[in-house]
């Protein structure tokens, strides 16, 4: 049996996160995805390798892809990329809006060419409303869209998210609609026109908060390590003698669970604790009686313990723990692969997984322009003369 999305053709414009967290996803279903660079320098992830570590990002966001230059700018690239267009499925971008349409490559220029196109774009508000040509970075769909106002202690400052949530929401929902697009197409014939703005993509992550803000009438604060909506009790993150454990009691049964390993079966039943409200009305209480007590732990030991017992819990790992994280290796979402140039490097897995396809080639992300040749010979059936041509002009 062939690969889910054996014979699907990708062409990929995306750079950074966003559209390439979605273009990886394909291409480890089996598209073929081809992705599109700058001749001068590739992408803007590609470029920032000049910094210590900086290219990992590029090296985990593009492995089984190939990698073909194109000046879109230039006339005779344009003719190359229409060209292009004519074989594949899909093509993906996630510029800025408009600079698709200013460059000649409209959705309805494309269709043209190729009347079963899935024109695919991220964006980061979409093309239309009163945001729409605002920048969009991950910081600045952070601080938009309410996140930042409701993450870090209230007595501080709002903070952003340590991973970049808006890029990769946006990179998963794209995925989303892409493969939605693909079946309507197997199904019709038809292609479409898909777009996916960060904005959106992260608005329904705010649903606890959400929920007080509509039940209290008001701004919810920022409960830094606590439940978002002030919903749940014990909710927090506690010290442990080498690091810290969050531990979480979203019902009366965990509670009681939890007392009982902490040999205080006396407040299981007492009215003040009983019932997560009263829990709630005396959180600050709760989380020094905790602290006191998780504090005389190694985080590891607690974990197995609280787990055992079955408390919902967690010990907070650090980065170097997750690379240790047996669970991450068992289940093939980290893994160590040969990269010619780089040697052996970390690059994340799929979290999809199919059982009729429990085991996926990994393919190091291409040096820049590695598959011109295979890509303007076979594909668009250029000469070796003229590739030459297209090379000396800067073309491809």
């Amino acid at each position: 049996m062939g690969k889910p999305l054996e014979g699907v053709k990708i062409l990929d414009l995306g750079q950074i996160y966003n559209a390439p967290y979605c273009t990886l996803l394909l291409g480890y279903l089996g598209a073929e995805v081809i992705k599109l660079e700058p001749v001068n320098g590739g992408e803007l992830l590609r470029k920032r390798s000049g910094n210590e570590g900086a290219q990992f990002p590029f090296l985990m966001l593009n492995n089984n892809k190939k990698c073909i230059t194109l000046n879109l700018k230039h006339e005779k690239g344009k003719k190359l990329f229409f060209e292009l267009v004519k074989q594949v499925d899909v093509v993906i971008e996630n510029f800025s809006t408009g600079v698709m349409d200013r460059l000649g490559f409209s959705y309805e220029k494309l269709q043209s060419l190729n009347p079963s196109i899935i024109y695919a774009s991220g964006t980061g508000f979409g093309s239309t409303g009163p945001y729409k040509d605002l920048p969009a970075m991950d910081l600045t769909i952070q601080a938009l869209s309410g996140i930042m106002s409701i993450t870090g202690f209230d007595d501080k400052p709002p903070v952003k998210t340590g991973p970049a949530m808006a890029d990769f929401f946006g990179g998963i929902h794209l995925f989303g609609g892409v493969m939605t697009a693909l079946f309507k197409k197997a199904k019709t014939g038809m292609g479409d026109r898909v777009e996916v703005s960060m904005f959106d993509a992260v608005y329904p992550s705010l649903a606890s908060s959400l929920g007080y803000y509509f039940g209290h009438k008001e701004q919810p604060p920022r409960t830094g390590n606590r439940h978002g909506g002030l919903a749940e009790a014990p909710y927090n993150v506690y010290p442990t003698l080498d690091g810290h454990i969050a531990i979480f009691c979203v019902n009366d049964k965990h509670w009681a669970n939890l007392m009982n390993v902490m040999d205080l079966i006396e407040l299981i039943d007492d009215p003040r604790y009983s019932t997560i409200p009263e829990r709630v009305k005396r959180i600050d209480e709760l989380d020094r009686m905790i602290s006191d007590w998780t504090s005389k732990f190694n985080k590891k030991d607690l974990f197995q313990l609280l787990n055992k017992n079955n408390v919902p819990s967690a010990s907070v790992q650090d980065l170097d723990d997750i690379h240790k994280d047996e669970h991450y290796r068992a289940t093939k979402m980290i893994n160590e692969i040969d990269h010619p140039v780089h040697g052996k490097i970390i690059v994340p897995g799929t979290p999809i997984k199919l059982q009729s396809h429990d085991d996926f080639e990994i393919q190091p992300a291409p040096q820049l322009g590695e598959h011109n040749w295979e890509i303007y010979h076979q594909m668009v059936g250029i000469t070796a003369n003229e590739f030459k041509s297209l090379m000396e002009l800067q073309v491809i």
